[in-house]
């Protein structure tokens, strides 16, 4: 008989292999204060360690909160375009200082922002089915707002582009 136990976890109580684990998932890519601290705990290191652990990676350059912070929101703007707004609440959930927040979101330019959104909506636009103008704006307008974007930024789109 065999028996099914849940997802084996290799705890770690060695400081030493414990940051030479956290260099190779900081290397990978970069990860906020608060993610490798969580990851830490999980494979089993104490307070003391784990804390020790984060200033050494802060020391070596493995782990930059700011540098974190301005890839995580290129990443999500390029790659899912994603609004300003759902970006600073992504980055609020990893616990990265508001003035980082505000400087990661100052690296996206205004025109690439602008022309995000427009594409958005004409591609939204044409999956609609709904007839009535009226019904129709405002599922654009939830749509945009649902990816992030500012109520008065979509308004001014919408209002621009006819849609």
């Amino acid at each position: 008989m065999v028996l099914m136990d849940g997802p084996k976890t290799n705890k770690i109580t060695d400081e030493k292999a414990g940051l030479a684990k956290a260099e190779n998932y900081c290397a990978y890519q970069d990860r906020s204060q608060q993610e490798v601290r969580d990851k830490l705990y999980e494979w089993g290191l104490w307070q003391a360690a784990v804390e020790n652990i984060i200033s050494l990676l802060i020391g070596e350059g493995f782990l930059n909160e700011e540098r974190f912070a301005k890839a995580y929101a290129q990443g999500k703007f390029n790659q899912k375009g994603w609004g300003k707004i759902k970006i600073k609440q992504g980055l609020k959930l990893k616990r990265v200082p508001d003035v980082l927040i505000k400087k990661a979101l100052l690296t996206i330019a205004d025109d690439d922002y602008l022309r995000c959104l427009e594409r958005l909506l004409e591609k939204k636009e044409k999956s609609i089915t709904e007839k009535d103008p009226y019904k129709r704006q405002y599922k654009l307008q939830q749509y945009a707002f649902s990816r992030g974007y500012e109520h008065d930024l979509i308004l001014d789109v919408l209002k621009a582009s006819h849609l």
